[in-house]
Order: structure tokens, then sequence, then C-alpha cells
């Protein structure tokens, strides 16, 4: 993966003004909101906000969430609404919600008893470490450790690598920022990308994430499409960006840039 971008903020603003419809999927942890302790009070920044709405309202520009998160929870930090036009991918691409409702089915009766058997066995396995739990997820769970002391993380993480081994060796394994997730559907962020650019129609696709889970979707994109990192790291996006507010203002351009170009 590159170190270094290639392509400034205001060059893929740019190049994908004028593209015909235009597809913005966005990573949402460390991307619009940021990281904190407790997962399911994160909410996007005020410039955030501003910046998917000021996209939205511009012809030919479709507005898209790609997260790790389970669609349910996403959602609800999203604090995305029935009428909303944005589209949803959840589980890295799994589950799906367009305008009227979700797109797909979910767990079948014996995947969802296997994910509570192995969540129920990894719970009672790192019940003694302080601060440690069991995230659920659609279809799988993960196990976070930002509020873990450093010294317990490397312990928390081999017991429940050991079970999954074990009992589910074939399911996915993903590691992100201070969290290890488990899946029994393998769908990446790249999976989630392609079929937004195929339900959308876009003609060029701007990605934007923060973490490891991201480089699935930015790894995949298409000639003409743009890929930005939010942060520091290496990367396969050609942009990268400090944090999220500089994020918001590049899309506060482009939504502006849009729009000038369809006066």
């Amino acid at each position: 993966m590159s170190t270094s971008a290639s392509l400034s903020p205001d060059d893929a603003v740019a190049r994908l003004a004028d593209t015909r419809h235009l597809l913005v999927a966005l990573d949402f942890d460390g991307t619009l909101s940021p990281l904190i302790d407790e997962p399911m009070d994160a909410r996007m920044l005020p410039e955030s906000r501003e910046a998917l709405d000021a996209l939205i309202a511009v012809p030919q520009t479709s507005v898209a969430l790609v997260s790790g998160r389970s669609l349910g929870d996403l959602r609800i930090i999203a604090e995305h609404r029935d009428d909303s036009p944005i589209l949803l991918a959840g589980s890295h691409g799994a589950e799906h919600w367009v305008p009227g409702g979700t797109a797909g089915d979910g767990p079948t009766a014996s995947e969802r008893a296997l994910r509570d058997r192995l969540r129920a066995a990894a719970e009672e396995l790192v019940a003694d470490i302080p601060n440690a739990w069991i995230e659920p997820k659609s279809y799988g769970f993960a196990v976070p450790s930002r509020v873990v002391a450093e010294a317990d993380r490397a312990d928390l993480h081999a017991r429940v690598d050991a079970l999954m081994a074990r009992e589910a060796p074939t399911w996915r394994r993903r590691e992100g920022h201070h969290i290890v997730e488990y899946a029994f559907r393998a769908e990446g962020k790249d999976a989630a990308v392609a079929w937004l650019r195929e339900r959308t129609g876009a003609s060029a696709v701007l990605f934007a994430g923060d973490d490891v889970t991201d480089e699935d979707a930015l790894g995949a994109l298409q000639p003409g499409d743009v890929g930005v990192h939010v942060g520091t790291g290496s990367t396969h996006a050609r942009v990268r960006v400090e944090g999220i507010p500089q994020l918001a203002a590049m899309l506060v351009r482009l939504a502006h840039e849009r729009a000038h170009r369809r006066e």
C-alpha cells in the first residue's frame, strides 16, 4: 500500500465535479464521527452532517454510508430516518438499506444459533478481564479493546482467537482501531461499494475511510474513482486528509462545485 497521497483534495474535487452521476460512499467511525469509548454514543460532527446535506442536495449525486456496524446500530448512530435518501451498507456490506427499507435476507436460524453460542462462549472467556466486553453483530461479534488496559489487550484477543480457531476457523477475522471482528459472512467494503455503484448507476465513486477495514474498498476502486484516507498510516487511497473536519470541508467544496457546474 502507498504511504503518500498522489492527488490533492482540490484536484480530486475538480476530477469528480463533472462526472455524470457521483456516488459518495463514506465510512462512519473515524471518518464522519470521532472514535469514542462507548460505540453507541458516536454521532457525526456537525460539519460532517453539513457536508452530507450539501451533497444530497446536488442532482445526480448519491450518498451512502458503508460501515462494519450492524445495520440497526448504524441507523441509530447516523440518526438515519425512514425518509432519508442516504443508502446504507452495514456489516461490511452484508446488509443493505435503500429508500423504502432493507434489501436482502438476514442470518438463518442455524447461523443465529451458532453466532449466539460463540458470542456467549467469548463473553465467558473474557469475563475476568476488566472492561472487556463482546459487541454483538448481525453476522458475528466483535471484541473491542479501547477501554481495556493495554497490558491486557494481547491476552484478551488471544483468548478469543483461540476459541474461533477451534470452533469457527472459516469465519472472517478483521482487525480495526482497537477492535477485532469475527463474521461468518466474508463480504468486505469492496463488495459494498460495488453493490452501491450498480444500484445508483454511478459513473464515478468517492470512497473515504480511516481504518484497515476500509482498504478493501480503497484498493478496489476503478480508474476515475477517488479514494480518500482520513489520518495517518499506509493506504491505497490517492488522497489523504488530516482528519474529519478536513474531509468534511473537501466534501462541501465538492458539493458546491458540482452544483455550480449544473447551473
